[in-house]
C-alpha cells in the first residue's frame, strides 16, 4: 500500500504542469499567454541562439512543446510528378529534443500528390499539431489526420475527405485535443462540418453540418459554468457546440468574410475577430442559448479594426491584436472594449501573419520579414526591443520556461539566455 501510493505521488511529481508547455497552437490556455514564460529580449544570429537546425520542406505550422521535445510538421516536395501539374508531397513530423535540437524521430505520415493548388503564402503543412502528453495529432487537412505517441508510434489515422478550398488558397486549420476528445473544423465549400474524434482510437463521437462555406479559423474549446463549449468563428455566424454531444448551444451573425483569427475568451466572454474587406469585433457572453444576434448577449462589438490571419493575444484584461495584415496593432480592455493605445504602426515590421505571444510582462510581434518586436504589456504603448533574423516568419512564437521558439522559412531556432 505504501509503495504504490509512494509511486502515485512520484508520477503526479514527475508529470509536466501543462501551463509550463505549449501543447496547441495558441499555448496552454488557448490565448497565446505562456503565464510561467520568461524567455529573452533580444537576440540576433549571433546573440542568445541556443541552437538553430533546418527544418526541411515548408510549413508554417506553429510547433508545439512538452516536456523534453518539441513537435514540428512539414510538407516535402518530391519533384516527382503527380496530376494537375502538381507533384508528389512527403508529409513529416518530427520531434526534436528541446535542449539540443537533434532529431529524436521522424516519420512520414503519408505521401500524397495535393488535390488542390495554395495561395502563394501558404504550406501544405500550416495547421498546427496538438498533444496532452500521451498523444501528438498531426492534421495534414485533405491528407488525413494522425495520431501518434510521443515516441514517434503510430495510433491511429482517419482521412476525413478532400475540402474544396475557395478560389485554391488552401487549407490551414489547427486540430484542437481537449479532455480526450479531439475536435477539427472542416469549413469548405463541398460541405462544411465540425467533427469530435476520441482521442486514444479515432473513432467518430459526432459530426456537425455548418452553414459556412470555406474559413481558415480553429476553434476555441473552452468551459464556462460546468458547460464545456467548441466556439468556432464564421463569415455567416459564429457558433457554439456543445463538446460532450454536439449540440449547437448558441450562434451570433454580424461576422465578416474569410475568419481566421481563432476566439479567446475571458471571465464567461468569448471574443470573435475578422478582418478581411470590413471589421468586426464581438465580445459575446458564453452562457448564450439560441441566436443572440443583435441582443444584450453582445457584451460589445466594435468595427474600427481587427486581424485578418494573425489570431489575438488575450494577456490577462487585455486583448491585442493587428489591423488586416499590416503591422499595425492596437491594445483593448477585454472587459469593456475601450481602446488603451493604438492603433500603432510598429516601426520594423511588415505583414503580420504571425499571432503575437505574451510572457513576463513582454508582447512578441514577429513578421514575415523576420523581424520580431516586443513591446511592453500593459496600457501605454511601448517597444522593448527589436530583433532581427535573415528569413520571414509565419509560424507564430512559442515560449516555454526561459526559452522563445522562432520558426523561420527553413529554420527552428531556440532563443534563450540559459
Amino acid at each position: 500500500m505504501i509503495a504504490a501510493l509512494l509511486g502515485f505521488l512520484l508520477g503526479l511529481q514527475a508529470r509536466p504542469d501543462p501551463l509550463d508547455q505549449w501543447p496547441q497552437f495558441r499555448g496552454p490556455s488557448g490565448n497565446g499567454h505562456a503565464p510561467h514564460g520568461d524567455p529573452p529580449l533580444e537576440w540576433s544570429e549571433t546573440k542568445n541562439v541556443r541552437w538553430k537546425v533546418e527544418i526541411p520542406g515548408a510549413g508554417s505550422a506553429t510547433p508545439v512543446v512538452w516536456g523534453d521535445r518539441i513537435f514540428v510538421l512539414t510538407a516535402i516536395d518530391t519533384g516527382s510528378p503527380g496530376s494537375g501539374g502538381r507533384t508528389l508531397h512527403r508529409f513529416d513530423v518530427l520531434a526534436l529534443d528541446r535542449a539540443t535540437g537533434s532529431t529524436l524521430w521522424r516519420k512520414t505520415a503519408t505521401e500524397q500528390v495535393p488535390h488542390e493548388g495554395l495561395h502563394a503564402t501558404n504550406t501544405y503543412a500550416s495547421g498546427s499539431p496538438a498533444t496532452d502528453g500521451k498523444i501528438l495529432i498531426a492534421s495534414f487537412g485533405s491528407r488525413g489526420l494522425f495520431a501518434y505517441d510521443l515516441d514517434g508510434a503510430l495510433r491511429w489515422k482517419r482521412d476525413l475527405g478532400p475540402m474544396k478550398i475557395k478560389v485554391g488558397f488552401g487549407e490551414g486549420i489547427s486540430p484542437v485535443l481537449w479532455d480526450g476528445f479531439v475536435v477539427v473544423n472542416r469549413d469548405h465549400e463541398a460541405g462544411s462540418e465540425v467533427v469530435c474524434l476520441e482521442a486514444q482510437t479515432g473513432e467518430s463521437r459526432w459530426r456537425q453540418a455548418r452553414d459556412e462555406g470555406t474559413t481558415w479559423t480553429t476553434p476555441l474549446v473552452v468551459e464556462d459554468r460546468g458547460v464545456t463549449q467548441v466556439v468556432i468563428n464564421g463569415t455567416k455566424k459564429t457558433r457554439s457546440y456543445e463538446l460532450a454531444t454536439g449540440k449547437l448551444l448558441w450562434e451570433c451573425g454580424g461576422q465578416g468574410m474569410n475568419p481566421i483569427p481563432v476566439p479567446v475568451a475571458r471571465g464567461g466572454v468569448v471574443y470573435c475577430m475578422t478582418g478581411y474587406k470590413g471589421y468586426s469585433i464581438a465580445a459575446i457572453r458564453l452562457d448564450s442559448r439560441g441566436d443572440v444576434t443583435g441582443s444584450g448577449q453582445v457584451v460589445w462589438s466594435r468595427h474600427d479594426a481587427a486581424p485578418y490571419v494573425a489570431s489575438p493575444l488575450l494577456y490577462e484584461d487585455l486583448i491585442y491584436f493587428g489591423k488586416e495584415r499590416e503591422p499595425i496593432v492596437a491594445c483593448i480592455d477585454a472587459a469593456s472594449g475601450e481602446v488603451q493605445w493604438g492603433p500603432e504602426r510598429i516601426a520594423g515590421l511588415d505583414t503580420l501573419y504571425a499571432s503575437p505571444a505574451g510572457a513576463a510582462g513582454r508582447i512578441y510581434l514577429a513578421g514575415r520579414n523576420g523581424t520580431t518586436v516586443v513591446l511592453k504589456h500593459g496600457r501605454t504603448f511601448e517597444i522593448l526591443a527589436t530583433n532581427v533574423l535573415p528569413e520571414g516568419i509565419d509560424a507564430s512564437p512559442v515560449i516555454v520556461g526561459r526559452r522563445l521558439y522562432l520558426r523561420t522559412a527553413r529554420h527552428l531556432y531556440a532563443i534563450g539566455t540559459d
